[in-house]
């Protein structure tokens, strides 16, 4: 059974894992046509989300800011809308 967790709550991690789910329920054909158009829309929002926290991460890594000598000194404030 899928949570019911809201996607736009769910971790990177939690999404990808019920994406996973998703996939491998619409992969098995025994899911009636409407619950898989139902499935194929809950996994294009789930990936959807993962891109999201994706993009997010790969901003925050690029606000780290080096010192002199290339080593990490901290983090610049990133604006995620």
């Amino acid at each position: 059974m899928m949570s019911e967790t809201a996607i736009s709550k769910m971790s990177f991690e939690q999404a990808m894992s019920e994406l996973e789910t998703v996939v491998s329920q619409l992969e098995s054909g025994d899911v009636p046509l409407e619950d898989s158009i139902k499935l194929y829309e809950k996994g294009a929002a789930l990936k959807e989300h993962c891109q999201k926290k994706l993009a997010e991460a790969e901003e925050k890594v690029a606000k780290i800011t080096l010192d002199g000598d290339g080593k990490p000194q901290g983090t610049e404030p990133v604006d995620i809308e």
